[in-house]
């Protein structure tokens, strides 16, 4: 059996290590081990890179599509807010787990790790 694409498995949010396990308990919290394979997801952080990413692409997708909305339909300005801040706010929340799981990832794939200082 091929081992599992490691920046895939954690997009979907399975454990970079085995891609079997979960790698979140909640919606954000990262698992401390892997349930399948007991790989120690403890001292995986992802710092605020995943949020950074998110407002970049959300916000480009939420300006360009504002724009867009702006320059072919030209609604009142009630329009475009009753649009575009619920889907700005739809497409960073869609698209943060994903992204932290993707940054958790590659610190696994890269054998990073935080030096911690305690």
């Amino acid at each position: 059996m091929a081992a599992p694409n490691p920046l895939l498995s954690g997009a979907v949010g399975r454990c970079p290590n085995c891609g079997e396990g979960h790698l979140f308990e909640g919606f954000l919290a990262v698992a401390t081990r892997c349930e399948a394979c007991g790989y120690d997801l403890a001292k995986a952080d992802s710092g605020d890179g995943p949020a950074v990413f998110v407002i970049l692409i959300g916000g480009f997708l939420a300006a360009f599509g504002a724009l867009f909305t702006e320059l072919a339909l030209n609604p009142p300005v009630w329009v475009l807010l009753v649009v575009w801040m619920p889907a700005t706010l739809i497409i960073c929340v869609a698209l943060l787990r994903p992204m932290k799981g993707v940054m958790l990832a590659a610190q696994f794939m890269n054998k990073a790790s935080q030096a911690r200082h305690d």
